[in-house]
């Protein structure tokens, strides 16, 4: 396999499927699923016309993609422009959908992963982000689970816990404002908590309407971001965060503790708080100690460092951010941060505009340079 020649060719194939009408981004993520086919095929079966077999996969690959994008969007199109309060009544085929991609065959993370791409219309490179891996290795790994269950039968649903993980990265990806999915994800979660009594997903569904309820105060007039400490409170959905504050009551009272139920938690402290000075930040390091004993995620104990910071001091903050490994996304970011609330402002100023150069959209860059900028003019 001449890994060089497929690279030297991705360009041109990339023209191809653009002039043939896709757009770029999406002409980009199907040669990608193309190349990770040809590592697999050509092997055993090089083709005489490398390139001609690279365009004619992508193209495939492109209308099979967009086809899926548009039955999601038909989805879309019956909800509402928010989401609905209460037990949802009415159910299509797309949370079913959910549970038979994140079939028993499949690792979890494959589940999850192709789940996103199929049925969330997530792209390769946006699901990569969320896992924190290579666009490659994310690519791969849908591809082995495209294979892996193209030849068993979808008559064994998957568990509860991987369609919950897949509806909170949709969410999250919604939220983000890349694409609008929160909206469907909250409905979905709304569905399963009607159909299923489990503290998780009640959890699940509370963190969700907690942070949506502050979702218009997130950015300015002209789409910057707004910190969490200057967001307006007074924008905030008040009876988006009471249900939410109920829902999570609930399921805690259960005592049976979840990931999502001690997020919703720490949600739920800074909807609580009046202004951003009276946010009860010891209580808040406290969740996020418990909620690091139920997860391996790194981001965890970067979020918790943010708050140890809030908490204790920014000279704290920072002892709890040095046990972490530096290439984790927004470490430099938090840094940054920190290092300004500890009145160091000339390295604060330094490390936000190096977090520029690792930021993952726009929104966030602009944020960025704008904190270095601020510093800068002092």
């Amino acid at each position: 396999m001449d890994e060089t020649l497929l690279r030297s060719l991705t360009p041109s194939v990339i023209g191809v499927l653009v002039r043939r009408g896709a757009d770029f981004a999406a002409a980009e993520d199907a040669v990608q699923d193309a190349l990770v086919e040809a590592l697999r095929v050509w092997p055993q079966e090089p083709p005489r016309d490398p390139k001609g077999w690279l365009v004619t996969v992508a193209w495939r690959k492109f209308l099979d993609a967009t086809r899926s994008e548009t039955a999601r969007r038909q989805r879309e199109d019956v909800v509402d422009a928010q989401p609905e309060q209460g037990p949802v009544s009415s159910v299509d085929d797309t949370l079913q959908l959910y549970f038979l991609c994140a079939h028993p065959s499949l690792t979890p993370s494959s589940a999850v992963a192709l789940t996103l791409r199929a049925v969330g219309g997530l792209t390769t490179r946006q699901i990569a982000e969320a896992y924190l891996v290579p666009e490659a290795t994310m690519a791969q790994r849908i591809s082995r689970a495209k294979r892996t269950v193209s030849s068993v039968k979808f008559d064994q649903p998957g568990d509860v816990a991987t369609v919950l993980r897949v509806l909170y990265l949709v969410f999250n990806e919604g939220y983000s404002g890349d694409v609008d999915l929160a909206v469907e994800a909250i409905r979905l979660t709304r569905q399963l908590a009607t159909a299923i009594d489990h503290p998780e997903v009640a959890g699940l569904l509370a963190l969700m309407l907690l942070h949506h309820a502050r979702r218009a105060a997130r950015t300015a007039s002209d789409g910057s971001l707004v910190t969490l400490a200057e967001q307006d409170r007074d924008a905030w959905d008040t009876t988006s965060i009471a249900e939410g504050v109920a829902i999570l009551q609930v399921a805690l009272a259960r005592d049976q503790l979840g990931e999502f139920q001690a997020q919703a938690a720490i949600a739920a402290l800074h909807a609580d708080a009046p202004t951003a000075e009276e946010t009860d930040w010891p209580q808040i390091v406290e969740w996020y100690d418990e909620l690091a004993k139920l997860t391996e995620n790194p981001v965890v104990r970067l979020n918790r460092a943010v708050a140890v910071g809030e908490a204790q001091g920014a000279k704290a903050g920072l002892e709890a951010l040095a046990l972490l490994d530096e290439s984790l996304p927004r470490h430099t970011a938090v840094a940054a941060y920190l290092h300004e609330r500890d009145g160091d402002l000339t390295k604060a100023a330094r490390l936000y505009v190096e977090a520029v150069a690792k930021a993952s959209n726009l929104a966030e860059r602009t944020h960025l340079t704008r904190q270095a900028a601020r510093l800068n003019t002092r």
